[in-house]
């Protein structure tokens, strides 16, 4: 495909933005190409700069369930915009996303809206914090909850390690609180409470690991979440910034039967719209200022473009069947790749939530980011380069979650697939 005006766009944008980007992934540097502009969007399709098409695997990074410029979210925002964009002051429109955001996740009796994953991320933590009087907090290894100084951790050495700046300008004193322990091994979670648990304030863990991949939770991996949280007085924090609202109406906790003190969500409760929220139990939210002592404040959080995007959307989701079409949809998408992987002899390790679904270029199983971290990036590479310029849209990362919209048709799932089947036959000479 000729992507000529998008390079030429990237050189301009390097000149004044960082990398040329406002998010690091988007700068493609993994897989060793330059970054699509886009122009528009419809539907399951992206338009780039240069008039190409695309098949949308990324969906915005999760939000865009519905498809692109559903009619019902731009009606919603346009109607709103007539009235202003934001107002700095509480509207009628925040009550109504938080009453539907409590009545789909039972575990959330309370919610407060914020601008971003990251920002409900960090105030749950603060949160839990305030609550339990206590400093140090465990995550797990590959993971990300967002970019808040706590949360750029790397893992320790040893089982109970304390974790080392993820990145320049995280100071140590502020990492040493974070403790980051492999994902799905209830045995390190179980000693490492054990040994630290009264001074542990909170677990802050993603149901549905969507930023190495995929992984599903092992059942063991929650048990063991539930019981030592509960056992030591210590807040559990669901993040389902990608996950609420995605794998299904109540989130990963409806499918898992998780139910945590805490949530977080994002993404899809903004229908493409900045947003984030964080919610629990009724005891623990009403702790926030001005209710509580704990602060958190933000100058355009609610802001009623985010709320009627995300209004509009989760009305669309309550619709019945909408998740039942939508997994089947996903699962014949998965079912096909894994297919052409294996036509092609290409071993791959594929797993598949609702409609969040990850494929590793390496055996199976992959449970963890160490087992993540096998999979062939160079066939990876050679995959995302293949389906991009057969007009798929991936994400330019092997670590990153592919999503299905309810705007793929089988026509889309079809086509794709044959992409797919082409470019994985192309590598070892047998394609079509």
């Amino acid at each position: 495909m000729n992507t000529e005006k998008s390079n030429e766009l990237f050189s301009s944008a390097r000149k004044v933005i960082p990398g040329g980007v406002n998010s690091p992934v988007r700068a493609c540097k993994s897989v060793g190409t330059d970054p699509l502009f886009i122009d528009k969007a419809d539907g399951a399709y992206l338009y780039d700069a240069d008039g190409n098409r695309y098949i949308d695997y990324v969906g915005s990074w999760g939000p865009m369930i519905i498809g692109h410029r559903h009619p019902a979210v731009l009606e919603a925002v346009q109607s709103v915009m007539k009235r202003g964009l934001s107002f700095g002051a509480p509207t009628d429109l925040e009550t109504e996303l938080a009453e539907m955001v409590i009545k789909d996740v039972p575990s959330i009796e309370m919610v407060r809206m914020v601008n971003s994953g990251t920002e409900a991320t960090m105030s749950a933590i603060r949160l839990a914090r305030g609550v339990t009087n206590r400093g140090t907090i465990i995550k797990f290894d590959g993971c990300y909850h967002g970019h808040s100084d706590s949360l750029l951790v790397d893992a320790g050495s040893g089982v109970a390690s304390l974790g080392i700046p993820g990145s320049p300008g995280v100071p140590q004193s502020i990492v040493m609180h974070t403790l980051s322990l492999p994902y799905n091994d209830p045995g390190t979670l179980v000693e490492v409470m054990r040994m630290h648990g009264e001074s542990i304030a909170c677990i802050i863990f993603e149901p549905v690991a969507g930023n190495m991949g995929l992984v599903k939770p092992l059942p063991e991996f929650l048990t063991a979440l539930k019981e030592v949280s509960q056992k030591y007085g210590t807040l559990l924090i669901c993040d389902e910034v990608m996950t609420g609202f995605r794998v299904a109406l109540g989130g990963a906790q409806e499918v898992f039967d998780i139910e945590p003190d805490l949530t977080c969500l994002g993404k899809v409760i903004g229908g493409g719209m900045p947003v984030g929220a964080y919610g629990g139990k009724k005891k623990y939210m009403n702790k926030i200022a001005p209710e509580g002592p704990v602060y958190q404040a933000g100058t355009l959080s609610g802001n009623p473009v985010a709320m009627a995007a995300g209004i509009a959307t989760l009305k669309e989701l309550e619709k019945p069947g909408f998740y039942e079409n939508l997994d089947k949809t996903s699962e014949r998408l998965l079912k096909g790749l894994e297919n052409a992987a294996a036509s092609a002899g290409i071993k791959v390790a594929a797993a598949r939530v609702g409609s969040m679904l990850g494929m590793y270029f390496c055996e199976g199983p992959v449970n963890d980011f160490m087992q993540a971290k096998k999979s062939n990036l160079n066939i990876f590479t050679k995959y995302y380069t293949g389906m991009r310029e057969m007009g798929v849209y991936l994400a330019p990362s092997q670590f990153e979650a592919a999503f299905v919209s309810a705007a793929h048709a089988e026509r889309e799932i079809d086509e794709t697939i044959a992409m797919a089947e082409k470019v994985l036959g192309n590598m070892y000479g047998r394609g079509a």
